[in-house]
């Protein structure tokens, strides 16, 4: 079977010539995405390809008694029904479900026995030779329970709350107290005590959840899935269905969003397997956007901060304790509290971390876990805490001001915060703030300004990648990376073709394929400073071995050259000191007779050196709001976001991030929240029409500014990562300048119209 080859990445246009790291250059691949070559999970050809649809269940806790199933077989073009008593074999060790991000426990098996653990669990699969006979028939599966009683509610199940068990919060855990942080609070003559929930928020990225399983003649799965780690996935479905790896290939050359949701299998993939075993054909199965709503989700948490100063500022106490749910199966943890012992001085510290184990599916990772809510919360406990000082906000927050990390006393790999707060409050013209709230109103809006200060972890992984330059000059550099809309294509041919001295018209990036060099899954904004060290240090080896090539050629000048005597430009290798030396590297190749040269680099990060220090990137968020209080509604009017990433390598995309990052901020605080039936325990706002996210109309003047920062701890190219950093802090500042704009406090997010009003 000729399968279409995904493994033709975007190239630059022609004429894009040299382009270094730090310039602002578009995404290579979006003319492929606006004119519709870019090809999603979904959109794979294959010939006689049959469609899935799932069943999903309607109780959310008990056991299916049976099926009738003779009104969905008698629909035209139906060709099997799947459920757990007639599916292909599949693992029963719990062991053989866990993916590479999954938490400790025992993950959900899709369509494995008779047990329903949660409202809209998958229960069935139908198949047939249309999508339109396969939905016909999905909605005429009837399905018999038994029902037991549930139970949905965080708030409700409160006296529950446990400490993850030992062995399953890992690094997660919080750390224990630091000095005597109940004493030095009851002590303290300024007090802030202030509760906090987080409703849950789930990701809907652009694209659908698909996989596309195309069955090879020889019985080899080639699965086009949506997914942040086509290497994951293919991992996830060898152990599941017992297959050797190389009877699998995963592919996701392009992503359209995913925002944490495709860092585990979702049940498509393994329901799409299923089928395609099952009839030894290719099957594709895509989730309807209600569907989207029956899997894993931002956790919904509830939480107190306490906050003991003097009349100065000066912090003398940070008490923060988060209770976050998790399934019955399995212990899902975030670092939620962990960032109120790292972003102040403060000498006396208490954090704590609890679940509840509820009857749903595991939450999963969303931009920013952890800090989205934890941050936000103890960002609007300083506003507080600052408004009864009578103190300015960012006054308080430089009194207080880390310069090492005060949770161990480890140095900063580098730490520009000072420089966000300074150069973006000049930016947004903070000087001007009046103290008190409910100082300046325009018509029927009160208008209020706040800010918020930001951290996310800078991470990096273990990573390899291969370089091969051809003998008509082109290079190609590969590694499974993935691209969800970050502009991994682009920022990684550009370094590519810096280190080699090419324009970028000459240069690919391959990603999105399981077969390729090992990279990890693109999350935890980490994949720059992984994979881009990685193509960086294979470029290098490249390096090596054309210079190689150049001394063995017959009058050459580069006989006793070493790699810091010679460049890398245009198209050419010359001496440093002798621009007429230069040779073109297609001549090398060809006096060679190569037809390619290549070279392989396995990043493995220098962790002796980095454990030695923290390393975090950092914001600082200026927020202007206008609230109109006889109808609650507020109006984000301008954002300032001043960003310490380390080296931007392409400041267009980065911004393009961080600009994601204040949308995503302020659809947190005023607009997204998945509302529960727990009579039920059913989800009931499942769609665009009743999910509420930012529009157009709700997004107005968003100004990025990167501060300098080169950080050559956490990355050999000194950069760190922009993809979480962009969403940390805004919904805080959106809050504190909600109660600047109209004296309201309002702890619980989304701050919707009927919170203000009250």
């Amino acid at each position: 079977m000729n399968l279409p080859n995904p493994l033709h990445p975007p190239v630059a246009p022609a004429g894009t010539g040299h382009v270094p790291t730090g310039t602002g250059t578009p995404r290579i691949d979006g003319r492929a995405k606006v004119t519709g070559q870019a090809r999603y999970a979904a959109e794979w050809p294959a010939p006689d390809l049959v469609y899935g649809v799932a069943v999903n269940s309607t109780i959310a806790k008990g056991r299916i008694l049976g099926f009738s199933l003779d009104a969905a077989e008698a629909v035209p073009g139906v060709l099997r029904i799947l459920t757990h008593d007639n599916r292909p074999r599949m693992r029963s060790a719990g062991l053989f479900y866990k993916d590479m991000t999954a938490p400790a426990g025992s993950p959900f098996r899709p369509l494995y026995d008779a047990t329903v653990l949660y409202s809209g669990q998958p229960v069935a699969l139908v198949l047939a030779e249309t999508f339109e006979a396969a939905r016909e028939a999905a909605e005429r599966v009837e399905v018999h329970y038994e029902v037991d009683e549930h139970d949905t509610n965080l708030v409700a199940a409160m006296a529950r709350a446990r400490p993850p068990k030992k062995l399953k919060a890992g690094f997660s855990a919080p750390p224990k107290d630091k000095g005597q942080p109940d004493d030095a609070f009851t002590q303290a003559p300024f007090q802030v005590t202030a509760d906090f929930y987080h409703g849950v928020e789930h990701h809907n990225p652009m694209e659908l959840f698909a996989s596309t399983v195309i069955r090879g003649d020889d019985g080899h799965l080639t699965i086009y899935d949506k997914t942040q780690g086509s290497q994951n996935s293919r991992w996830y479905v060898s152990h599941v269905f017992g297959l050797p790896k190389r009877k699998v290939t995963v592919r996701n050359p392009y992503v359209g969003g995913a925002f944490g949701a495709g860092l585990r299998p979702q049940y498509q993939l393994p329901l799409a397997v299923m089928g395609s075993l099952a009839l030894e054909r290719s099957v594709r199965v895509v989730l309807t956007r209600q569907q989207m709503f029956t899997f894993g989700h931002r956790a919904e948490t509830v939480q107190r901060v306490k906050l003991g100063a003097d009349a100065d500022g000066t912090l003398h106490s940070i008490w923060h304790e988060a209770v976050g749910e998790t399934s019955r199966i399995e212990d899902y943890v975030e670092v939620v509290v962990n960032w109120s012992g790292q972003l102040y001085t403060c000498d006396n510290v208490h954090l704590g971390y609890k679940v509840v184990d509820l009857d749903q599916y595991t939450p999963i990772d969303m931009r920013a876990p952890g800090a989205a809510h934890g941050v936000h919360a103890l960002e609007v406990a300083m506003d507080e805490l600052a408004a009864g000082l009578g103190m300015d906000p960012l006054a308080l927050r430089l009194k207080n001001y880390a310069e090492v990390n005060p949770a161990d006393g480890k140095p900063y790999s580098s730490k520009a915060l000072r420089e966000c707060y300074e150069q973006g409050a000049a930016r947004f013209g903070w000087a001007d703030r009046p103290q008190q709230p409910r100082s300046r109103r325009e018509g029927n809006e009160w208008v209020g300004w706040g800010m918020a200060t930001g951290q996310w972890d800078a991470m990096q992984m273990f990573a390899r990648a291969r370089a091969v330059l051809h003998a008509d000059g082109r290079l190609v550099v590969s590694s499974a990376a993935s691209d969800i809309g970050t502009g991994t294509y682009t920022v990684m041919s550009m370094i590519a073709a810096e280190a080699l001295g090419l324009p970028l018209e000459q240069v690919s990036f391959q990603l999105g394929d399981s077969t390729l060099p090992v990279a990890p899954i693109e999350g935890g904004s980490s994949h720059v400073s992984t994979v881009g060290s990685a193509v960086e240090g294979a470029c290098t080896k490249l390096r090596r071995r054309l210079l190689a090539l150049a001394r063995l050629a017959p009058g050459t000048a580069f006989a006793r050259a070493r790699l810091e005597d010679v460049v890398f430009r245009d198209g050419t290798l010359a001496l440093r000191d002798d621009p007429a030396s230069a040779v073109p590297l297609t001549a090398l190749l060809a006096g060679a007779e190569r037809a390619s040269v290549e070279a392989s680099y396995l990043l493995l990060p220098n962790l002796l050196e980095q454990r030695k220090f923290t390393r975090a990137t950092h914001s600082a968020v200026f927020v202007e709001v206008r609230v109109d209080e006889d109808l609650g509604t507020v109006r984000v009017m301008r954002v300032v976001s001043a960003i310490a990433a380390g080296r931007i390598l392409n400041p267009t995309t980065a911004r393009s991030q961080i600009i994601g990052g204040v949308v995503w901020g302020i659809g947190a605080a005023l607009h997204e929240h998945t509302e529960a039936d727990h009579r039920f325990g059913r989800l009931m706002n499942r769609d665009f029409a009743q999910y509420h996210v930012s529009v157009n109309a709700d997004i107005h003047d968003v100004d990025v500014l990167f501060v300098e920062e080169d950080d050559r701890v956490v990355s050999s190219l000194g950069a760190k990562g922009v993809g979480e950093i962009g969403l940390v802090g805004v919904s805080a500042a959106i809050s504190n300048a909600i109660f600047h704009a109209t004296g309201k406090r309002i702890r619980s997010t989304p701050i919707t119209p009927d919170k203000v009003m009250r």
